[in-house]
């Protein structure tokens, strides 16, 4: 299979729909089709009827999903703002079908598994911790396997079949993500994630969050039995799972024994240990998961597709730098969390770097106040430590911007314009 066609950014200028075939009409229906064209039929837009027809399929509240929004462009817009707009609705309207599938499908199904005799109190307790971390996030992983996905196939019309599949998929990634945020919020002793309270801070949780992330990561192999059982993926699908959860627990073993011990010794931090807990803790489940789904779908090898991951790494390498720059420096308003990397004692990119670029006076102050945070932060500014991050930021983006757009991979691409595009504007959480 060759994937090696023209830039996703072109390929997202000159295409604003998809399409997916449906059994209930031999035609195709139009799911983001061009926004302002009506249809015949009681006065509803072309891309409402296909999604009326997908949410009956599936079996999902068509009222629910269908969440209307405004259908005409205000005429002083101008045709770039316009065209904004309509993918800005596209996009809106795939989000509310992918929360959908988690309301009306993998939730309800979960909730009545029959391997389990389910009492009021457990299906309740159960009911509430899904809803109060599976689809709280912004959900990028899972909506970029449906965008991955409809790239690997080239062109071909979307079966509703195909798009539900897709969407399970995706929402696995966002279980995983679930999962590994609750035992993260423990091990981290956080005190917020995604402008809540973490899971195990809710009056009567605690502990029990430990064997709730346990239950969040098992999920996802009930999730793959349920839904595709005679598909030739699914024993690939759940290997790459369980590969990428070990992967990930792994980075942050390795993030966990930098900070324990009595004496905190940063002697040991450096950019290579750095950039090793950045890749196993976040660069394969963020970056790589999503598009090694799409492409065992679509039947691809993954031996053949090395030079894909490679990238993908190194945007996740990336985006953890980001990331750590705004546990810092955020504004917790607007990033939904607290950042506590300097309390933790975390071998973060900002310490690596200070302890790069301090003096000898500036060094003796970080070792030996490795987690004050006051007198952390003043060194920092001393050494005009935002200055340096905002110039790597800007020299890394551009670096890896001419290498994906040179990359062959049209799911690199897709990736890159889902995700790096947004953190690249930092600025909008400080």
């Amino acid at each position: 299979m060759n994937i090696s066609l023209s830039s996703l950014i072109h390929h997202r200028k000159t295409i604003n729909h998809f399409t997916v075939s449906c059994n209930t009409n031999s035609s195709p229906l139009r799911f983001c089709s061009a926004w302002g064209s009506k249809c015949a039929v009681a006065g509803k837009k072309k891309d409402d009827i296909a999604f009326i027809h997908g949410c009956r399929r599936w079996g999902i509240n068509t009222r629910r999903a269908l969440n209307r929004l405004p259908t005409t462009c205000n005429s002083k817009l101008s045709d770039d703002e316009k065209g904004i707009l309509k993918r800005k609705k596209a996009e809106d309207r795939m989000r509310n079908m992918f929360l959908e599938v988690y309301h009306s499908v993998l939730k309800p199904e979960l909730l009545d598994d029959p391997s389990f005799e389910w009492t009021s109190d457990s299906s309740q307790w159960v009911q509430q911790m899904l809803d109060y971390n599976v689809p709280r996030g912004k959900l990028m992983r899972g909506l970029s396997v449906i965008d991955i996905y409809m790239i690997l196939k080239e062109g071909e019309m979307l079966s509703v079949d195909e798009l539900f599949d897709s969407s399970i998929v995706g929402w696995c990634i966002e279980w995983l993500q679930a999962a590994l945020l609750v035992e993260d919020d423990i091990m981290d002793n956080s005190h917020t994630r995604r402008g809540q309270a973490c899971w195990f801070r809710v009056t009567k949780v605690g502990k029990i969050a430990v064997n709730n992330g346990i239950i969040l990561f098992n999920h996802i192999s009930r999730i793959l039995k349920k839904h595709f059982k005679k598909k030739p993926f699914r024993v690939d699908l759940l290997d790459l799972f369980n590969e990428v959860a070990f992967q990930t627990a792994s980075g942050q073993m390795l993030d966990l024994i930098s900070t324990t011990g009595e004496e905190k010794d940063l002697s040991n931090y450096s950019l290579h240990h750095y950039r090793r807990i950045a890749l196993y803790k976040t660069g394969y489940y963020t970056f790589y998961l999503p598009v090694a789904c799409a492409l065992l779908m679509v039947g691809e090898d993954l031996e053949k597709h090395v030079n894909v991951k490679d990238v993908l790494l190194d945007i996740g390498i990336y985006f953890q730098v980001v990331d750590d720059y705004l546990d810092c420096f955020g504004d917790p308003e607007k990033t939904g969390k607290t950042g506590t990397d300097i309390e933790d004692f975390k071998c973060s990119w900002l310490i690596v770097k200070a302890l790069e670029r301090a003096n000898e006076e500036q060094k003796k102050i970080l070792y030996a106040n490795p987690n004050d945070v006051a007198k952390v932060k003043d060194v920092y500014n001393d050494i005009n430590l935002q200055g340096v991050f905002a110039a790597y930021e800007s020299e890394s983006y551009e670096k890896l911007e001419r290498r994906v757009e040179a990359h062959p991979s049209k799911a690199v691409q897709a990736i890159w314009e889902r995700y790096v595009k947004g953190i690249s504007n930092y600025k909008q959480w400080l």
